[in-house]
């Protein structure tokens, strides 16, 4: 089988739709939403009125684009979760309007697997059975890989997400948002050993970046009462050694997992993994400890519909589909 599909991507606040035919993504086009700027982070009813607007021009340059018009289509795909409820119900309400006008399958896509899937979309590809790190503002996640849809979350963040600890510590600072792409900024330009910050004391794999966050808050009001300039003057040390403190409690757990497991295929995936200051530390670790990196292209590692493509072929060769009573779950697990 060789279906084309469309995919619609709308869990958080952008706006995408993509073509898959044949096993390969044909475009990948996204709308982003700069309203929220404004606000210091995702309002989430302003996400569900921009998605409304966003949708239809969207899909219709991706069908355009990819010279695909709406009969040739397969199957429809759709992020069903986890995400914003508001967000996930336009492309939800979106797609399975569609599916049944055209009378073709309806697919629903995990956000988070379809991140894993995303390094399948372009060479090179990761051999099973792997270990993926999956990181965005909402999850931090190792994932054992054994097969395109059979994967198995070992070990996740208990509180909250290294993305959120990047976004709020870059709020401490008054860095707009998103400031996480901010801080990896200023940390090229300084000593990630100018100030130091707690690990979590997490069992096992898991995660846990409360703590960090409420040290650097700390941190932070204590050396500005000594110098109301002190951020000013020291932002590229501060930020240097913010980020080397996350990236180090994200590689001592996926180091533990990989020898536990004696795994040595390693990818990353999610809006984090676009961090230079994390993919420098993954290509240290892959001579070191021998690793077969992957790292998805760029516009692949944000939310995308070029993923939920990938995803949605593999669920459509299974015979993996919804019907119309399916309904968006914000909190989806694997």
């Amino acid at each position: 089988m060789n279906p084309t599909i469309l995919a619609i991507e709308s869990s958080c606040d952008e706006t995408s739709a993509a073509i898959i035919k044949k096993g390969k993504v044909l475009n990948n086009i996204i709308a982003t939403q700069s309203v929220h700027e404004n606000y210091g982070g995702v309002v989430p009813e302003l996400a569900s009125r921009a998605h409304q607007q966003n949708i239809v021009p969207v899909v219709d340059e991706a069908l355009k684009s990819a010279g695909v018009s709406k009969n040739e289509l397969d199957a429809i795909a759709f992020t069903q979760g986890p995400g914003l409820l508001g967000a996930l119900l336009v492309a939800s309400s979106f797609a399975k309007s569609l599916a049944q006008g055209l009378n073709i399958p309806l697919i629903g896509i995990n956000h988070m697997q379809a991140h894993i899937l995303a390094h399948f979309i372009e060479e090179p590809r990761p051999k099973f059975p792997f270990l993926c790190l999956t990181v965005s503002g909402g999850h931090t996640q190792i994932v054992l890989v054994k097969d395109y849809l059979d994967m198995e979350v070992i070990g996740e963040t208990q509180d909250d997400a290294v993305g959120e600890a990047f976004d709020k510590s870059a709020k401490l600072m008054d860095l707009p948002y998103p400031g996480g792409p901010l801080i990896d900024k200023y940390a090229q330009d300084g000593n990630p050993e100018a100030f130091a910050f707690p690990d979590s004391e997490m069992q096992g794999l898991n995660f846990s970046f409360s703590g960090i966050k409420t040290a650097f808050l700390y941190f932070l009001r204590d050396r500005k009462k000594k110098d109301d300039q002190f951020i000013e003057k020291n932002i590229n040390d501060i930020c240097a050694s913010l980020q080397f403190s996350l990236i180090r409690m994200l590689m001592q757990k996926l180091k533990r997992a990989s020898e536990e497991l004696g795994i040595k295929e390693i990818a990353i995936a999610g809006g984090v993994s676009a961090n230079r200051g994390l993919r420098d530390e993954l290509t240290r670790l892959s001579t070191t400890k021998g690793w077969n990196i992957y790292i998805p292209d760029f516009q692949y590692c944000t939310d995308n519909a070029g993923m939920i493509a990938m995803a949605a072929h593999f669920k459509y060769l299974k015979g993996d589909f919804e019907d119309l009573r399916a309904v968006p779950q914000p909190r989806m697990k694997f």
